[in-house]
């Protein structure tokens, strides 16, 4: 197979070419210069690779290429562990797919009502994005017919798999034409996924990308800690590295909910994220935690699966997991591509299985002392706050209009605007700290368009 090293060589159509250099993809990263040529050429791909390598891109481009927009009809599957990632997938579809006229992309996942997929699905769409159990779901009620798929994509076909939906994950399959292109990628690679995997694909093409953490870009340190101190050290080594934002793991939820108090008792700007909260909160927390009106966010495993921050500095665990492949998919996150990242983790005597476990993987780990408590110190605020707008898709408001009511009427400028997501329903908005209040008020009195808005900050924001 020839090797490429730019999207320009590859035989993608001109639209596709065309929005990847807009979007400033000029080198392909290791997993889209491996898979992307196969995945043209239409063979099963087995990919291993971490979050944030770039794998949405390689098989939404090799979706995207094969896709017939005149033919409005399912023609690709995603299937995603988890709401979170399905959305982020969608997006980053919908982003690539902008140079290509009339290109409909559904999310299909719980927490949404049942009846306004079906709707939606009624009008026609050509690419499905969904979690197993709503899809399956769908199935079964006949809204959904995947008979006319040309690729299936199961993106962390491991967590998917540790999750419980295998069985989902088979009888989707089952569902869909033996004629088709099965793309299948992991994070981690068990030996479980290599023999469920044969079940899914045919003549699959097996690509690894190196997932051992690199030293040169994430910095590990572990500090022994006992239990009793260790909400204490975590404020401490916060005070220390002073973070733009930093993804925080416990194991439990009652763990997670037990530090968020504390620091935010502290004033520090934390936010929680376990499968406790509702689709709405869970919504809201990962737009806080993105658009940086959430320094800290605290976590545990299940609910971060599929969490993609572009920019997370720092990962610090609390408490290590029971498995050094989770510890190497946790830390992943910070040290992406091309940045640098901090990796620090609490250690006790309870931990001795996994600290030899990863020494074995890992080599001599990095061992560090808690930084002393500093009584001046403090841990600065996020830089932004997140507005919520009662508007959105449905009543024709995008993005533009927003940032030109605040530039204009409102009279901000533009580096005061940070990420604005528009929903069906409503539309965050992150506004700089400082000037959010006034923005907010002004913004109420202005209107966007010549329509005015209801609008509010948004709980805990």
């Amino acid at each position: 197979m020839t090797a490429f090293s730019s999207f320009s060589e590859l035989p993608l159509q001109p639209a596709l070419l065309e929005t990847v250099s807009q979007l400033g993809f000029k080198h392909m990263t290791s997993i889209q210069a491996q898979s992307l040529p196969v995945i043209l050429e239409g063979t099963d791909v087995i990919a291993q690779a971490k979050t944030g390598s770039g794998k949405t891109a390689a098989f939404a481009l090799g979706v995207l290429q094969h896709l017939e927009p005149e033919r409005l009809q399912p023609q690709a599957l995603v299937l995603c562990p988890t709401r979170e990632l399905a959305t982020q997938v969608a997006e980053e579809i919908r982003r690539l797919a902008r140079g290509i006229p009339n290109v409909k992309v559904i999310v299909i996942t719980g927490g949404s009502p049942m009846q306004r997929q079906v709707d939606s699905l009624a009008h026609g769409v050509h690419i499905i994005v969904g979690t197993p159990g709503r899809v399956l779901d769908h199935l079964e009620h006949q809204s959904i017919d995947v008979s006319t798929i040309h690729t299936l994509v199961l993106d962390e076909a491991d967590r998917m798999i540790d999750m419980g939906f295998y069985d989902e994950m088979s009888a989707i399959v089952e569902h869909c034409p033996r004629q088709r292109q099965t793309l299948l990628f992991s994070a981690t690679y068990p030996d479980t996924i290599g023999k469920d995997a044969t079940l899914f694909v045919r003549d699959a093409l097996q690509v690894t990308v190196e997932t051992q953490v690199s030293s040169s870009q994430i910095e590990s340190t572990f500090y022994q800690v006992p239990e009793s101190e260790r909400f204490d050290a975590v404020v401490n080594l916060l005070q220390h590295y002073q973070p733009s934002s930093a993804l925080v793991f416990c194991n439990t939820k009652a763990n997670s909910d037990a530090l968020t108090y504390y620091l935010r008792s502290l004033g520090v700007s934390a936010l929680v994220l376990h499968g406790d909260l509702d689709q709405r909160d869970r919504d809201e927390v990962l737009i806080q935690f993105a658009n940086q009106s959430c320094t800290v966010l605290v976590a545990t495993d299940v609910a971060a699966r599929g969490l993609d921050i572009a920019e997370l500095p720092l990962v610090l665990n609390v408490e290590l997991p029971h498995q050094v492949d989770v510890y190497t998919h946790r830390i992943g996150r910070t040290g992406r591509i091309d940045q640098k990242g901090l990796a620090l983790s609490l250690f006790d005597d309870q931990d001795s299985a996994f600290m030899k476990a990863a020494q074995q993987r890992f080599g001599a780990l990095s061992m560090g002392q808690i930084p002393a408590a500093s009584g001046a110190a403090s841990i600065d605020p996020a830089p932004m706050r997140t507005i919520v707008i009662i508007g959105g898709k449905r009543d024709k408001m995008r993005p533009g209009d927003i940032l030109g009511a605040l530039t204009g009427d409102v009279g901000l400028a533009k580096d005061q605007v940070g990420k604005i997501n528009v929903g069906m329903v409503v539309t965050h908005v992150a506004l700089e700290r400082k000037i959010a209040q006034r923005a907010l008020q002004r913004l109420e009195q202005v209107g966007i368009k010549g329509k005015r808005f209801k609008a509010h900050f948004v709980r805990n924001g």
